[in-house]
């Protein structure tokens, strides 16, 4: 019995200490101000302007963590656009910093998060060593109304590809993941 409640504590002790341990990052977007909120469980704050989806390329709005993070990476999808130090929350939808820190504070991208290459920097090194909760709501300026992917299901999703198809439009194209690119970079079949 005494074994049982040492091997007991034992295992409370290392999961509280490894629970103390770990920070949080709290990411909070807001479409409409097209803004972000930083807090950190280690102390750090920030507030920064963004750029989301613009119409027709609607941001994910839910709450997402990190899927994965690069300090850089080039988009496959548009241009071989740089978008350096990039944390993926879902999908081929990441936060990032950009060059086009003219157009932060209004609706601009294909549905990425961008951020001023500075802030990106500083956003990824704390989600690198914090880990982090992403929390994306509200409207794109304008009352159209952000869309969840997710949130329709997968009978909504193929309805809605079924739909395209039937009005002659091709179904959307999803980008070949990283390890597909590097087998093939030139994407001959």
């Amino acid at each position: 019995m005494r074994g049982v409640t040492a091997m007991t504590m034992a295992v409370g002790a290392f999961f509280g200490v490894h629970s103390a341990a770990q920070a949080t990052v709290r990411i909070d977007i807001d479409l409409t101000h097209q803004h972000m909120h930083v807090a950190s469980d280690s102390g750090a704050s920030y507030d920064w302007p963004i750029s989301s989806g613009r119409p027709g390329h609607a941001t994910p709005r839910g709450v997402f963590g990190p899927q994965r993070m690069y300090k850089m990476i080039h988009s496959i999808k548009y241009d071989n656009a740089p978008m350096p130090h990039a944390i993926f929350f879902t999908g081929g939808y990441a936060i990032h910093g950009t060059t086009a820190i003219g157009s932060l504070g209004h609706v601009a991208s294909h549905g990425c998060v961008r951020l001023h290459p500075d802030n990106a920097t500083v956003l990824f090194d704390l989600v690198q060593h914090e880990g982090a909760t992403i929390h994306i709501g509200g409207d794109i300026p304008g009352g159209a109304v952000a869309a969840n992917p997710h949130k329709a299901g997968h009978r909504l999703a193929f309805a809605h590809r079924k739909r395209l198809m039937e009005l002659g439009y091709a179904p959307v194209h999803h980008p070949r993941t990283l390890k597909q690119w590097l087998r093939n970079p030139v994407g001959n079949r």
